[in-house]
């Protein structure tokens, strides 16, 4: 099992955890984005950059995820993508993304999107906040506890 992480918009906290996270539980770590990342010098944490460009990074880690990876990512259209290839999504709050709530938030999301486009809705999701990374923290080692640890 690997995780990758939608780095380009990825907060710096969310990847603190994880490059702790990765090293506590001996799991591969891999951050894809299309500017160079600097990552704890560690065999089990890498980052591949990948060129500009309109979902490119995206595209990347749908090619590369397989059955059983974990993606971060808080961009829900990718997170749909890496669900249909049985692998599993993490947002940066925490929420786990699957088979039986993808459709939901892709139709929400589309939703909202339609929404700011007309004008009755505007900005995004408000910043995080220490309960989101304390949610996100929680959900990953549940998720490394169950899905990584039974692997070793």
């Amino acid at each position: 099992m690997k995780v990758w992480v939608d780095a380009d918009a990825c907060p710096r906290v969310i990847k603190d955890i994880l490059y702790r996270a990765a090293q506590r539980v001996e799991v591969e770590l891999v951050l894809v984005a299309n500017q160079a990342l600097q990552v704890p010098p560690s065999p089990l944490i890498s980052s591949r950059q990948v060129a500009g460009g309109f979902d490119v990074a995206d595209n990347y880690i749908v090619a590369e995820a397989e059955p059983g990876d974990l993606v971060i990512t808080a961009d829900i259209p990718l997170a749909a993508e890496v669900v249909e290839k049985q692998a599993y999504a993490l947002n940066p709050r925490g929420e786990l993304y699957t088979r039986s709530n993808i459709r939901q938030r892709l139709a929400m999301r589309d939703f909202m999107e339609t929404m700011r486009d007309n004008g009755q809705a505007s900005g995004g999701p408000p910043p995080l906040n220490q309960q989101d990374r304390q949610a996100f923290a929680n959900a990953l080692d549940r998720f490394l506890a169950e899905h990584h640890s039974s692997k070793k």
